[in-house]
């Protein structure tokens, strides 16, 4: 049983440094009274630490990540990474969770979304991405809350 917001600020605070050095703001916003997660932590901090370090990569000094941990109806958990960088084409939408799909950059391996798509399904949750030409890409998570 784990606090996903407590979980996504510790992996907030564990990039603070390296978006510091790269002139990139990081903002997080949790909603209070978030349900428990029953989850591998170590692989949902490996899908945040994905989610997170491809936001920086892409991210312009002067830009932002975005990150929230919110709930509806206490069932599940909605979490989303949005950045401000150059955002991802269609086609790269399409593919980004396509093994050895890199995008614009040579960086990486291509298997990181794919890696954050498995880890996300193993955990009955669901991962999409979103482009927004112009203003960056975000990338959301489900996860199944604990029912009490």
């Amino acid at each position: 049983m784990t606090d996903a917001g407590e979980l996504t600020r510790e992996v907030i605070r564990a990039f603070a440094t390296e978006a510091a050095a790269r002139q990139v703001t990081l903002k997080i916003e949790t909603a209070a009274g978030l349900p428990l997660v029953m989850m591998d932590g170590v692989r949902i901090r490996q899908v945040l630490n994905n989610l997170l370090s491809n936001a920086l990569r892409h991210t312009p000094p002067g830009g932002s990540i975005e990150t929230s941990v919110v709930t509806k109806d206490q069932t599940v958990i909605f979490v989303q990474v949005h950045d401000t960088g150059s955002g991802m084409t269609q086609d790269e939408v399409e593919r980004a969770f396509d093994r050895f799909q890199k995008g614009r950059t040579p960086m990486g391996s291509g298997l990181g979304l794919t890696i954050a798509r498995n880890l996300v399904l193993a955990h009955g949750g669901e991962i999409c991405a979103v482009r927004n030409p112009g203003s960056g890409t975000t990338i959301s998570f489900t996860l199944p809350a604990v029912e009490y």
